[in-house]
C-alpha cells in the first residue's frame, strides 16, 4: 500500500518537456463531434483534477490526442487543501483527499489565456464555490480568460462543496445562477454518493445545464493496521480507478433514459473497451483520469481501439454507438 503526499498537481504524474511518446499525428483518429456546443476532434476529454493545473501539462495532454481538456477545480480564492497523506493506492484503485487545492481564479485565469494561444482543443474550466455567487464569480472569470465551457463541480466527495451535489434544490440554484451569468456551455459534474442520481441530474437539467458529467469519485477510506489510524490526512477520500467503472457505467445508463442533455461518462475508463461500454450506455463522450498513471499514450490507445472497433462493426459515426445498449 503506497501513500502519496502531493500539493497542487493531483496525482503527481511526471511530465517532462520531451515530445509525448506515442503522440498521434494530426487527424490520425478523426472522430469529430459536437457536445453541447463544443466542437471536439474526438470523444476523449481530460478529467478534472488530473494534470489540470499548469499550462504546460495541459498543453502536453492536448498534444497527446485529447479532444478537450478540463482544468483542475478552481475556486474564488486560494486553497491549500488537506494535510498529507493526500493519496493512497488501494487494491482497486486510488483514494485521494486533496481538499481542492488551487491558487484561486484570479491567479489561475492567466494560465487559460496563455494556453489558448498554443492549443486548438476546447478548454473546459472546472469551478467550485461555497455559494451560487462564488460559482458565478469563478465561472465568469474563466469565461473571460478564454474557457470554451464551464464544468460546475458540485460533487467532490471529500470537500464541503460536495454537499451541494446532494441536494437537488441546491444543484438547481447553482446551475441557474451560473447559466444565467455566462454565454458558454455549462456542464454539471454529479455526485454518485446519493440515493437517486437521476433526481440530481434532472435538477441540473431544470436549472439549464447543457450537459451532465457522470460521475465524480465515490467516498471511501483506508486504515493503517499498524498505526491503527485512517491513512488519509482527511480520513475520507474519493475512490477512483477500475473499481469505479461498474458504478459509473450504471449511472450513465440510468441517466440516458431520464435526461435530455448529453452525458459525459467518467470513472474507471482505462482502455478502448471501457470507452465503448460508456458510449453504448449513452455517453456522448468520455473523460480519462486515473488511467493517466500509465502515461499520456492512453489517449492514443483508446482512440486507436475505438477506431478499429467502429471499422469492424461498420459504424460510420459515433452516433451509431451512443446509446445502442438501450435498443
Amino acid at each position: 500500500m503506497a501513500y502519496y503526499s502531493i500539493p497542487y498537481s493531483t496525482i503527481g504524474f511526471i511530465v517532462t518537456k520531451k515530445k509525448v511518446v506515442g503522440m498521434p499525428k494530426k487527424d490520425e483518429f478523426d472522430l469529430p463531434l459536437q457536445l453541447a456546443g463544443l466542437r471536439m476532434r474526438n470523444p476523449t476529454m481530460l478529467a478534472s483534477g488530473i494534470l489540470g493545473m499548469s499550462r504546460f501539462t495541459l498543453e502536453q495532454v492536448a498534444s497527446a490526442g485529447a479532444g478537450s481538456i478540463v482544468t483542475k477545480s478552481i475556486g474564488p480564492k486560494p486553497e491549500k487543501g488537506y494535510s498529507n497523506p493526500t493519496i493512497v493506492e488501494v487494491d482497486c484503485g486510488y483514494l485521494n483527499a486533496m481538499g481542492l487545492p488551487n491558487p484561486g481564479v484570479d491567479a489561475y485565469a492567466p494560465e487559460i489565456s496563455e494556453l489558448r494561444k498554443v492549443i486548438d482543443v476546447p478548454i473546459v474550466g472546472s469551478v467550485y464555490g461555497g455559494s451560487p455567487e462564488d460559482f458565478v464569480y469563478v465561472a465568469s472569470k474563466m469565461e473571460k480568460a478564454g474557457a470554451a465551457a464551464i464544468e460546475a463541480n458540485v460533487s467532490c466527495p471529500h470537500a464541503k462543496v460536495g454537499s451541494i451535489g446532494l441536494d437537488p434544490d441546491c444543484v438547481k440554484e447553482v446551475t441557474q445562477a451560473v447559466k444565467g451569468a455566462i454565454r458558454i456551455p455549462l456542464l454539471v459534474k454529479l455526485n454518485p454518493n446519493v440515493t437517486s442520481i437521476v433526481e440530481i441530474a434532472k435538477a441540473a437539467e431544470d436549472g439549464g445545464c447543457d450537459a451532465i458529467t457522470a460521475i465524480n469519485t465515490v467516498k471511501g477510506m483506508a486504515i493503517d493496521v499498524d498505526a491503527f489510524l485512517p491513512i488519509l490526512g482527511n480520513r475520507y477520500g474519493g475512490l477512483s480507478g477500475p473499481a469505479m467503472k461498474p458504478i459509473a457505467l450504471r449511472c450513465v445508463y440510468e441517466l440516458y433514459e431520464k435526461v435530455r442533455v448529453p452525458i459525459i461518462g467518467v470513472g474507471g475508463i482505462s482502455g478502448w473497451r471501457d470507452a465503448v461500454e460508456f458510449l453504448l450506455a449513452g455517453a456522448s463522450c468520455i473523460q480519462i483520469g486515473t488511467a493517466l498513471i500509465k502515461g499520456l499514450s492512453v489517449f492514443k490507445e483508446i482512440l486507436e481501439g475505438l477506431t478499429s472497433y467502429m471499422k469492424k462493426k461498420s459504424f460510420k459515426s459515433l452516433k451509431d454507438i451512443i446509446g445502442r445498449a438501450h435498443r
